[in-house]
């Protein structure tokens, strides 16, 4: 008989998780896919989008085009998952599968830091970085600020690459010598799991560029009206034009479901992303793997693109009775976008003990050319 699973989250770990899964599987297997949005976002591309080289309708897909490949889809908001019975309820109805794999990432919750989301742009998001665009469009001279709202979150390079690129922004438009460029990080570092010479690395392309970095300030709350940051540190500092990441959370369903572990996600096998329920998986953004140096694995595609690909290639062994067993074995990589063309690359082992090994390589049109092949790339072969 054909077995159901069920994907929770069209992001890239969903999405890799359904294509591979149909392409190993036959037709009497389904694969059903839910999401509460319409189209899927190519977030690495945000960045590119709220610096006017991007607009929304080139790095977004709609999921209805993964019906022609005989993946099943539901639209809706997650109301329940019952992971025992493998059941999920969408919009009233309950779905029931053999299988589920959880790729529903992290929520932000911008409303976390009283005054945050009245003050600036949440450029994770596609509404936030469109509107950051707008706003820098009519942006003319004073200080545009970058702020990490807490000290861990998703596409770890993110923020720094966003005050490079804005850097190279005003360059462009010629508003570079009237406008001040501050970057504030509630982490000690950029990038710190990757190490002291990668975090070292970076900060130091930051700071070449004139932004000045702020390490270790982590945001108590925003005064919107007289347009001040308050840190916990007492520091209060003035912007002009904010551009923000804001805290993480997990998604609320998957506390009541019972699948949230002390440290706030969901608890996983770090080779298998096996969950401690019997046919449920857990991928991606909403899962914590601790490393041996005392951190998590960090939230990005690439972690949650090579975890898709050993539960599809385990899940499908289970159905078919086919094909080698998948282990995840750490190993990530992205770019770090500098501006005017250029950008750095790092590659490494984040399951490496007694620390990750990874290495950087300096910035160059090699390596941007390389994203933008990457991002044509993976929103041709997954849809």
């Amino acid at each position: 008989m054909g077995k159901t699973v069920l994907i929770l989250g069209g992001g890239v770990g969903g999405l890799v998780t359904a294509n591979e899964l149909r392409s190993k599987s036959s037709k009497e297997h389904r694969i059903v896919l839910i999401d509460r949005e319409h189209n899927f976002v190519f977030s690495p591309s945000l960045l590119w989008l709220m610096t006017g080289t991007r607009t929304a309708s080139k790095i977004s897909k709609p999921l209805a085009r993964l019906e022609r490949k005989g993946i099943e889809r539901t639209e809706g908001e997650i109301e329940s998952i019952d992971p025992r019975r493998r059941e999920v309820a969408v919009r009233g109805e309950t779905l029931v599968g053999d299988y589920i794999v959880i790729a529903l990432g992290a929520d932000l919750a911008p409303d976390a830091v009283p005054g945050l989301s009245e003050a600036g742009h949440n450029f994770y998001s596609l509404q936030g970085a469109e509107s950051f665009r707008n706003a820098f469009e009519e942006f003319s001279r004073g200080t545009i600020t970058v702020l990490t709202a807490a000290p861990a979150y998703k596409c770890p390079a993110a923020p720094y690459e966003a005050a490079m690129l804005i850097e190279a922004a005003c360059r462009k438009r010629g508003i570079r010598k009237e406008t001040a460029i501050h970057l504030y990080a509630a982490e000690p570092g950029p990038m710190g799991v990757a190490g002291p010479e990668v975090s070292k690395a970076v900060r130091q392309m930051v700071e070449s560029k004139g932004i000045t970095y702020h390490p270790e300030y982590q945001i108590a709350d925003v005064d919107v009206s007289g347009h001040l940051l308050k840190f916990t540190n007492g520091v209060e500092a003035h912007y002009d034009l904010l551009a923000y990441v804001p805290p993480h959370r997990a998604p609320r369903v998957l506390k009541s479901a019972g699948l949230i572990s002390e440290t706030g996600w969901i608890s996983v096998d770090r080779h298998t992303l096996e969950t401690t329920f019997p046919g449920v998986y857990a991928l991606g953004d909403a899962v914590s793997i601790p490393l041996k140096m005392g951190k998590p694995l960090p939230k990005a595609g690439v972690f949650a693109h090579g975890e898709a690909s050993v539960v599809a290639r385990n899940i499908a062994r289970e159905i078919t009775g086919r094909g080698k067993a998948g282990h995840f074995d750490g190993d990530g990589e992205c770019f770090i976008e500098t501006g005017d063309g250029k950008a750095g690359f790092g590659r490494g082992n984040f399951y490496a003990e007694p620390a990750p090994q990874v290495k950087i390589y300096a910035p160059s049109r090699h390596w941007h050319a390389g994203k933008v092949l990457f991002e044509k790339d993976w929103l041709r072969r997954w849809f």
